[in-house]
């Protein structure tokens, strides 16, 4: 009986949406079995199920995106043909707890059980349930899991209409002292994250402007309201926004601790992510390794671990947009994933309220308003001194944090050597004192 009350349902929404969401659904770039026009019916639902989609989700989506329309029963003859089943397959204990291992090397060390378990399954195709992950993390992790257990959070009240209808933006400062600033903008209403990005300044109008229009230009609208502080890094994005609405109020300024939503997010982000990164720049300082006052290192820091941590960023907000979150006390926040809640309001009652925008006034407005920072955050100069090293010995950029360091360690060595053979060939000329006299005017 529940089948078929859901099969009606869904029959209902179909027949009532399923244009619109055609026209208004525009699928993140991290599902690009989705994004193939011509892919077949089992690849999708495939693609689909890896990423811990459950039985009614599945079918939703690839009867309002993709024009599939199945029965429950359908849908679990076909996974059973391919093989695919959450209760069996499962992987092998040793493989599972070789990929935790590496997991606790990083910043997976600061999640739960249940952000593992989705780890797991979305980063290394595992299949594994819950309570293994759990005793694992037990036995692995011990300090960890009792750290994280004595966590407990009080959340307010919060109230929007729908998806599009209220975005929270906000910059993020903890990793600024080693010159790595992060901004984001977070769905008030599905707590998708529309961007997290990480550069040289979250106080400059135009970069944090690009932020936005990036975004703008992906879902191909913006939201009736966007909530910031007082910080002089918005007065672009409010330009640009009010420019789309053709309304002085669709952009709301208030204080930083009552922008709620973004504000609640950076602890998640402090505990899955940035905790890791903050201990790591420390220990480098501490180690007499790196030094905030030296400019030259603050490039090289920049150079090296800019591109690793973006990566990480994006991986962790694909990964929040994806996870299930519980029912709250909050009966007007509803439960689900982010992505299907943001992509398919219907379900729960809502509807998408973003305002189009034109292309036209997209590229008028980033000719305006906004400037693209570059991608290591430093200088033309630095970038091409340290190119010029990178293939003398060799190197590639790196992609992981522990070749960042290695990478660091090799830029500082031979920039300091450099410098010092410079100094005893011209110090005579200019008449500099010390080596280090040298090392700052160059």
């Amino acid at each position: 009986m529940a089948g078929l009350n859901f099969g009606f349902r869904l029959i209902t929404v179909l027949l009532v949406t399923g244009n619109v969401l055609q026209c208004i659904a525009v699928l993140p770039p991290y599902l690009p079995i989705l994004q193939q026009g011509n892919a077949e019916r089992g690849d999708i639902i495939e693609s689909y199920f890896h990423l811990g989609m459950n039985y009614k989700e599945i079918l939703l989506l690839i009867g309002l995106t993709h024009g599939f329309y199945l029965s429950m029963r359908q849908l679990k003859r076909i996974l059973k043909s391919c093989g695919f089943g959450r209760r069996i397959n499962r992987s092998d204990l040793q493989k599972v707890s070789r990929c935790i291992e590496m997991e606790l090397r990083g910043s997976g060390s600061t999640i739960g059980y249940r952000q593992m378990t989705q780890r797991l399954s979305w980063v290394y195709g595992l299949c594994v349930d819950k309570v293994t992950v759990r005793n694992l993390l037990k036995i692995l992790d011990p300090e960890g899991v009792e750290a994280r257990s004595k966590h407990r959070l009080l959340r307010r009240q919060y109230k929007t209409e729908g998806p599009n209808y209220l975005w929270h933006i906000d910059g993020y400062d903890k990793l600024k002292p080693f010159g790595f600033c992060i901004h984001g903008g977070i769905d008030g209403y599905s707590r998708r994250i529309m961007w997290l990005e990480v550069g040289p300044s979250n106080n400059d109008p135009f970069i944090v402007a690009q932020y936005f229009i990036d975004c703008v230009r992906q879902i191909g609208g913006t939201p009736r309201l966007i909530r910031a502080d007082n910080g002089t890094e918005n007065v672009n994005i409010a330009a640009v926004q009010r420019f789309f609405q053709r309304e002085e109020n669709s952009f709301l300024y208030g204080k930083s601790c009552a922008n709620q939503r973004i504000e609640a997010w950076w602890g998640t982000l402090r505990k899955g992510c940035i905790d890791w990164w903050i201990r790591l720049f420390k220990d480098m300082r501490d180690s007499g390794m790196f030094c905030d006052a030296d400019v030259i290192q603050c490039e090289c820091l920049k150079f090296c671990f800019m591109q690793v941590l973006r990566d990480e960023l994006y991986k962790f907000a694909e990964q929040w947009n994806l996870h299930r979150m519980r029912p709250s006390t909050n009966v007007e926040s509803p439960s689900g994933r982010p992505d299907i809640l943001y992509f398919l309001p219907e379900i729960n009652g809502a509807r998408n309220l973003i305002t189009v925008v034109s292309l036209d006034n997209v590229e008028i407005a980033e000719q305006r308003c906004c400037n693209r920072p570059p991608e290591t955050g430093c200088t033309d100069e630095f970038c091409e001194l340290a190119s010029v090293i990178m293939q003398e010995k060799n190197i590639e950029m790196p992609k992981t944090a522990e070749d960042a360091v290695i990478l660091y360690s090799v830029l500082t060595d031979e920039i300091l050597k450099t410098a010092i053979d410079n100094y005893y060939l011209y110090a005579t000329t200019n008449h500099f004192g010390t080596v280090l006299d040298w090392i700052s005017y160059t």
